[in-house]
């Protein structure tokens, strides 16, 4: 395992140590889980963006992306 260090706001930091107190949890518990559990969405959503950016791109409408797939 790898660490990593993270800076986050006051207000973050003073909720995840409430979460991490009422629950009898460590602080590093709660941040591996939200990033274990959400890494994936924003990579693809990340990844889905790069891909709306790329110039050489090409879109396909509806109809033709049916046409394609045989829909």
């Amino acid at each position: 395992m790898k660490t990593v260090n993270v800076r986050v706001s006051e207000e973050i930091a003073e909720r995840l140590e409430h979460l991490a107190t009422k629950t009898h949890r460590t602080k590093s518990f709660y941040i591996r889980e939200i990033i274990e559990n959400h890494l994936e969405e924003y990579e693809e959503a990340y990844l889905a963006l790069d891909r709306l950016n790329d110039k050489n791109a090409r879109y396909y409408s509806t109809e033709e992306a049916e046409k394609l797939l045989e829909l």
